[in-house]
């Protein structure tokens, strides 16, 4: 017995002992927030100012030991992301998470995004400021590297650390391109409804089937092939670690419509939700240069921006910047392909992907003269059906780091536009104002036309010659709004107006955030910052009252129970907001997603109507197919001898609503708020594993807010108890040239990437309160308000 306690004594004692080791070793990885290093190739002495939410005022000489001093900054609190984020481009997740990243890293692998980034490295001046300010930042990186304290997900995943490098830089900005686009995960769906089902089925959509009609009837797939492309594609991009960017909301109000007769700029970048967040504050102060910047991980420049003279923010354009192509092969050699001039061999490249814990994978990448044939990187396809992706990213030169650069180092308006034009991909709306009263949106992305006979919606023929003629747009073209006499821009992902008759092809979202934001701005002439403050997290929907009205209006009153009849006098009073007390929201999207499940799924099958809902198109079609009792998808196709009508499937759809509810919140309808559906968490790579999720992860917290309002909070439409918020807002700012000192902004949970800081999750409480907090830029408040980090020149 004695033995026994001995044994459980010593036990208890090495956990004990392990604990304390454990919590020491995490308290030596706490981020360094004051204190005198040296770091090697400064100049002369640089000072940082960490303000009372860890954002780095960098104080220096030039501009070249800035950026190494940002390097070295930004690599102590994001490290990791910055290792995870330049992984994902080339392939190379595998090594540190094994087999379970296998599948994204030979999509990522095999299409090209690290052939093109290491020529547009090779391609770039290395006597620019852009390369040398470039490097001096990756120099800071290496030396934290060498120097600094390994974070603990490196340490927990036996990562070698290994130098940052420029392609390092073109990679994470290759992914982040690539994770705008909506082509993949829409085409091949598209594709499939035309096929099976034919046009008709596809107006709903606000797809105008009839103008390719005999470019669509050229060409039948194999719908399950190509479906598998867009579930494939989106089932990687959902797997990822790193978050996707899906949408934004931005507008520049004209000093002629502000109170203190300054411009105001307004923007809130949509990314998927996740932790660490996707941007780092920093700002930097130079003799000649000054720039309160928000910096992706191992990026050198900001894709946001502001000082005393402009800002600068952007939303995604959602213009199609990437085609499909089914290749014909050769019957009698199936390493060639048709093309009009005959057949053509494809090309091949072997690439290894290392896998941690397993053997390497040899990846055979085949390519045509229109990309990469994605349908063997890709599961569930048949290989028979060789499918091209056409890119505008790798298919242009690279110029993406020149052009972040001059964005970030613009002298006026006409200078800030002329370095969009080096941006081909992705295509984005830049928002612009000054101190001198200028106010803009400029679209990046080069632009082309297609034959009229071609519908870039689909699936394109890549054998007849046609289907791959582009007529390319000069930038001139593309849709802007400089200084308009309204006196305002504004962008939230919604389609431009045609460009010289022709309505650019893109996956624009639906118009309510931009009915909205134009309807509020257009009424208001004295707007100032607060004003703006509460108009970024606006709650209410420009179409759910109407919607509501085309559901409500067909239904069978007869056929409804008393608490079903509560439910709709709910409905039918709402004033479309979405607060955290209400209850009409809960059983508006509990409807939503009964309705969309009633009169999709027995057309799409129940995978493919599961990727539809993580799709722009899908928000698009609602209003319009709700209002149009001939829409054919009413009828449920797997019923032969019936067709439903619009009065059956919603009335249908309603009751499994209430019902799901009750079964779920309990009978009583005044129970059922919006903060008990509507939660989010923000959720760490390795807080995925329950063990981690209380020391990584940041929430749960209820939120308002909801799809397709100005506080858009993203959450795919589902049965479950819990609507998980999986995006949203990713920053909100708002700089006020009246009182620039004074400009505020709020991040979702923190500055810093370590668990160990203090600022892991500070910023969350104001976030999901819709509150804000200073961007300083007065040097004596900073001064007065913060810690301080000297940075000395190592002999």
């Amino acid at each position: 017995m004695k033995r026994i306690k001995k044994i459980l004594l010593l036990l208890l004692a090495i956990v004990v002992l392990v604990v304390i080791i454990g919590a020491a070793y995490l308290q030596f990885t706490k981020p360094d927030y004051e204190g005198e290093y040296q770091l090697q190739n400064l100049k002369q002495e640089t000072t940082v100012f960490y303000d009372e939410y860890g954002v780095p005022h960098i104080y220096a000489k030039n501009q070249k030991d800035a950026m190494t001093t940002l390097g070295y900054v930004h690599a102590q609190d994001r490290l990791w992301q910055m290792e995870l984020m330049r992984r994902i481009a080339p392939g190379r997740l595998a090594e540190i998470f094994g087999g379970a990243a296998l599948k994204t890293d030979m999509f990522f692998a095999g299409i090209g995004i690290d052939e093109n980034s290491a020529k547009a490295v090779a391609q770039l001046d290395k006597k620019s400021p852009t390369y040398i300010l470039a490097q001096a930042y990756l120099d800071g990186i290496n030396q934290y590297i060498d120097n600094g304290t390994t974070p603990v997900e490196i340490q927990l995943l036996g990562i070698k650390q290994e130098k940052f490098t420029l392609k390092d830089v073109y990679n994470i900005f290759g992914f982040m391109s690539f994770s705008f686009a909506m082509a993949q995960k829409t085409d091949p769906l598209m594709t499939d409804i035309r096929d099976r089902f034919g046009v008709d089925y596809l107006k709903d959509f606000g797809i105008n089937g009839e103008l390719g009609t005999q470019q669509l009837q050229s060409y039948q797939g194999k719908y399950k092939g190509y479906s598998e492309i867009s579930k494939s594609v989106a089932a990687l991009l959902e797997r990822s670690p790193v978050p996707a960017f899906i949408g934004s909301n931005s507008w520049v109000i004209g000093a002629e419509k502000t109170k203190n007769g300054k411009v105001i700029l307004a923007n809130d970048p949509h990314i998927m939700y996740a932790q660490p967040g996707t941007w780092y504050e920093a700002h930097i102060v130079c003799p000649d240069y000054e720039i309160y910047g928000y910096y992706i991980a191992g990026a050198p420049f900001p894709l946001l921006g502001h000082n005393r003279d402009y800002a600068y923010g952007l939303t995604m354009f959602e213009n199609d910047d990437v085609d499909f192509f089914a290749e014909e092969e050769n019957p009698n050699n199936p390493k060639q392909y048709k093309t009009p001039e005959g057949f053509k061999n494809y090309t091949y490249q072997q690439k290894t992907i290392k896998v941690k814990d397993s053997a390497e994978v040899k990846l055979n990448v085949k390519t045509s003269q229109h990309g990469p044939i994605i349908t063997g990187l890709l599961d569930g396809l048949n290989t028979e059906n060789s499918v091209a992706m056409h890119w505008i990213y790798t298919q242009q030169k690279n110029r993406i780091l020149e052009a972040v650069y001059a964005l970030s180092h613009a002298k006026n308006l006409e200078g800030f536009q002329k370095s969009i034009e080096l941006i081909h991909a992705p295509g984005l709306n830049i928002m612009y104002g000054d101190a001198k009263d200028n106010i803009a949106w400029i679209t990046s992305g080069k632009l082309y036309k297609l034959p009229k006979s071609v519908n870039a919606n689909f699936i394109m023929n890549g054998a007849n010659g046609i289907d791959d003629q582009k007529e390319w747009l000069p930038f001139a073209q593309n849709p802007q709004a400089i200084n308009p006499p309204w006196h305002y821009v504004y962008s939230s992902n919604n389609q431009p107006t045609p460009i010289n008759g022709y309505l650019y092809p893109g996956y624009y979202l639906p118009k309510d955030r931009a009915v909205r934001i134009d309807g509020l701005l257009k009424a208001k002439n004295d707007w100032a910052k607060e004003d703006v403050s509460k108009m970024i997290v606006d709650n209410t929907s420009a179409t759910a009252e109407t919607i509501v009205s085309n559901m409500t209006k067909p239904l069978n009153i007869k056929d409804l129970k008393a608490n079903e009849k509560e439910a709709l006098t709910v409905l039918q009073s709402w004033k479309a907001s979405h607060d955290l007390n209400d209850i009409a929201p809960t059983i508006y999207n509990k409807w939503f997603y009964h309705y969309l499940k009633t009169t999709l799924e027995d057309e799409f099958g129940e995978e493919n109507f599961k990727l539809l809902l993580s799709t722009h198109i899908v928000k698009q079609m609602i209003e319009n197919q709700t209002a149009n009792p001939a829409s054919p998808w009413w009828d449920n196709i797997n019923t032969k001898d019936k067709k439903e009508t619009q009065s059956e499937i919603l009335t249908q759809s309603f009751k499994q609503a209430v019902a799901s509810l009750e079964s779920q919140l309990g009978s009583d309808v005044s129970q059922w708020q919006w903060s008990k559906v509507h939660q989010v968490t923000f959720q760490h790579p390795i807080g995925k594993v329950k063990l981690f999720s209380g020391f990584f992860n940041v929430g749960p917290f209820p939120i308002s807010g909801t799809n397709e309002v100005i506080n858009n909070q993203l959450f795919i439409y589902t049965d479950d108890a819990i609507l998980p918020v999986k995006g949203g807002p990713s920053t909100r700012r708002i700089i006020d040239f009246s009182d620039i000192e004074n400009s505020i902004s709020v991040l979702p949970t923190g500055q810093s990437g370590n668990p160990m800081s203090k600022h892991y999750s500070d910023q969350s409480e104001l976030f999901i309160n819709g509150k804000f907090r200073k961007m300083k830029l007065n040097k004596k408040e900073i001064e007065s308000t913060s810690t301080k980090v000297v940075f000395q020149p190592q002999n």
